[in-house]
């Protein structure tokens, strides 16, 4: 369509006239959720922007900036380039992709529709998968000429994965290659191969042109052999799965504890499956605490009933203990709860997985702390072959064990996706790394339980005559660790205190032998010396520590183990010349010449510790200072 052609473009005059009628014309209307995903350039954005122009939803000042910039910076000469309603980034524009999810609303006479459109560039993935997680379709757009491709795979792969039910392969630019029925047939039958591979067992084909509008809304008068469903008419007759949110079990995770004043106390959150009304038996979930409910508080007024997607606030007729994070549920088939549980990641950060590194675990409202195991295997996307893998890299989809530091309540993500779906985000920058979907809890989480003992640690620590501590020393390999922290010792068993030193190099020949110095072996060297060390402050003892430990989320983890003013760091600051000229071990001759990888300070980062307890530099005081000034402190504290 020409620019030209636009001024005859009339929006639903409604919306200027009255738009309270026009708001109530929509209300009572289904709302279908969708997302066109595929490989870059296959035309997802043009598509969409047909879909919001046909619709009648692009208004005069945007139809007319549309126009400009389909002249100024378009690629289809005179033509409209719908692109460019959906392709807001800057960046964007200049180099023809989608980078970011986009969202747009659009309304026809029978639905209404929020439609995301996803980025196909394969370093985008991450964005994709956001915008797929709330989709109740996917338009998985191809290429005519180009076929199925890689990205084309691992959108379909996660389009079933995240258990999105109503799938629509779209065979775009069907103009540029004739209209070929074959050249259609022959996409649909290689792409229903690949499916079936995958999980998907069925899917919706339809031959599409997005720029000409092929099947987009009308019929195309090029493809007379094709008698199915145009895209708007499949979009607006597909069935919603709204009811299986309704058939399940009462589910609402709290968000919020409201309490305006003394005389109300009730439990807000948005309902995620079932329906509850006054006079249903709820039970808390973890604690297990029972009650009824009192009422079903709205804004607008109490309700005799709520259902799945509903935001209420709930009060009971009795006063149990109920905070943000807990699960509101039936009474007679509340959800599960464990702390370890075999599940589906898939990684979004530019950073690695790292198995034994702690990350935090965002389920619904509850927040844990989480650890990630070695992945069982990773997903080839293309082939859905199970390869082996140590850790997971950007885009990467593997099965994988986590454990959480407490109980989380959750279900399947096959039979609840609020439930059963999580985030993992990095403690120390706050990114997202990971989308995970919850396949089961791990039978050990139900099995083993703590053993109760008569005799516990402050108990250990009193018959010593002292208290508990970790004192973990933090440096460049040659700055001096070992040697202070065995001066430390001596001090301290002078002293007739109770101690144990737990040094690197020592500890690599027994404990953790089998592990190597990858950021991923380091990161498990150090969940292991955490847990031991942990284990001997059990016992009362002060344990000493010497490890390079370069990373702060893994010292911070090991802190997190202990009691409050149990953990003392000791960062040993000695400057990278100063360590490197020391050299005892002959290491950093080796790093250099190339012949030792992944060493610290040369080809392996060293994060330096924010807020360390004690701070001692070995280029300015000797050994023995050092050691003094921390013996000092630990009897002081």
């Amino acid at each position: 369509m020409s620019v030209a052609e636009t001024q005859e473009y009339k929006v639903d005059a409604l919306i200027a006239e009255d738009i309270d009628a026009y708001l109530s014309k929509h209300q009572h209307k289904t709302m279908l959720r969708f997302i066109t995903c595929g490989s870059v350039d296959d035309g997802k954005s043009t598509l969409i922007g047909r879909l919001l122009y046909d619709s009648k939803m692009i208004f005069e000042d945007q139809l007319a900036t549309l126009s400009k910039d389909s002249k100024a910076v378009g690629t289809q000469g005179q033509d409209i380039d719908f692109a460019l309603l959906v392709d807001g980034l800057a960046a964007e524009r200049e180099q023809g992709i989608t980078i970011d999810v986009a969202y747009r609303f659009f309304a026809t006479d029978k639905r209404k529709f929020i439609v995301a459109d996803t980025p196909g560039h394969e370093q985008y993935t991450r964005n994709m998968v956001t915008g797929a997680s709330t989709a109740d379709l996917a338009v998985i757009l191809i290429d005519a000429r180009q076929g199925i491709l890689t990205q084309t795979r691992r959108h379909s792969y996660i389009v079933n994965l995240l258990g999105i039910p109503n799938v629509v392969l779209a065979v775009n630019k069907m103009d540029l290659v004739g209209y070929s029925q074959e050249r259609f047939d022959q996409i649909v039958a290689d792409y229903r191969e690949f499916a079936t591979s995958i999980g998907i067992k069925d899917f919706t084909a339809i031959p599409i042109s997005g720029l000409k509008g092929d099947n987009i809304v009308d019929r195309s008068s090029g493809m007379d052999w094709y008698t199915g469903p145009t895209l708007m008419a499949h979009l607006e007759e597909v069935p919603l799965s709204d009811r299986s949110a309704l058939q399940r079990p009462f589910r609402m995770p709290v968000q919020w504890v409201n309490r305006p004043n003394l005389d109300f106390r009730g439990f807000s959150g948005t309902i995620s499956s079932g329906e509850v009304k006054p006079g249903d038996a709820v039970r808390v979930v973890p604690s297990g605490k029972t009650s009824t409910v009192k009422s079903v508080v709205t804004f607008d007024g109490d309700l005799d009933r709520a259902v799945a997607g509903q935001a209420v606030t709930l009060t009971f007729n009795d006063e149990i203990d109920c905070s943000r994070g807990n699960v509101i549920a039936a009474a007679d088939n509340p959800p599960e709860v464990a702390d370890q549980f075999e599940t589906t990641l898939i990684w979004m950060d530019e950073a690695e997985m790292l198995p034994g590194r702690p990350y935090i675990l965002q389920l619904g409202t509850q927040s844990v702390t989480a650890t990630i195991t070695e992945p069982k295997y990773e997903v080839n996307v293309n082939t859905a072959e199970q390869l082996p893998s140590r850790t997971l890299k950007l885009n990467a989809i593997g099965v994988c064990n986590i454990s959480t530091d407490r109980p989380l309540v959750f279900e399947s993500y096959d039979d609840d996706r609020t439930m059963g779906g999580f985030i993992l985000i990095d403690r120390m920058t706050n990114a997202t790394v990971a989308a995970g979907l919850i396949h089961f809890a791990l039978r050990r989480s139900q099995n083993i339980h703590w053993q109760a003992v008569d005799i516990d640690r402050e108990a250990h620590a009193q018959q010593k005559g002292q208290k508990a501590r970790v004192v973990w020393f933090t440096g460049l390999s040659g700055s001096g660790k070992s040697t202070i922290a065995n001066l430390v010792e001596k001090k301290l068993h002078s002293m007739g205190r109770h101690s144990f030193l737990l040094d690197g190099d020592n500890v690599r020949h027994g404990l953790n032998r089998d592990l190597g110095f990858t950021d991923a072996d380091r990161v498990e060297n150090i969940r292991r010396v955490g847990e031991v060390a942990r284990l001997m402050t059990d016992a009362g003892l002060i344990v000493l520590t010497a490890f390079i430990s370069p990373f702060r989320a893994e010292r911070q983890m090991v802190r997190d183990l202990m009691a409050e003013g149990e953990f003392v760091e000791v960062f040993v600051n000695t400057p990278l010349d100063v360590a490197e000229s020391r050299d005892v071990k002959g290491l950093y001759k080796k790093a250099r010449a190339g012949q030792l990888k992944n060493f610290t300070g040369i080809d392996s980062p060293y994060e330096e510790p924010d807020d360390a307890e004690v701070t001692v530099n070995t280029a300015e005081m000797t050994a023995e200072e050092a050691a003094e000034m921390i013996v000092d402190h630990l009897l002081r504290t």
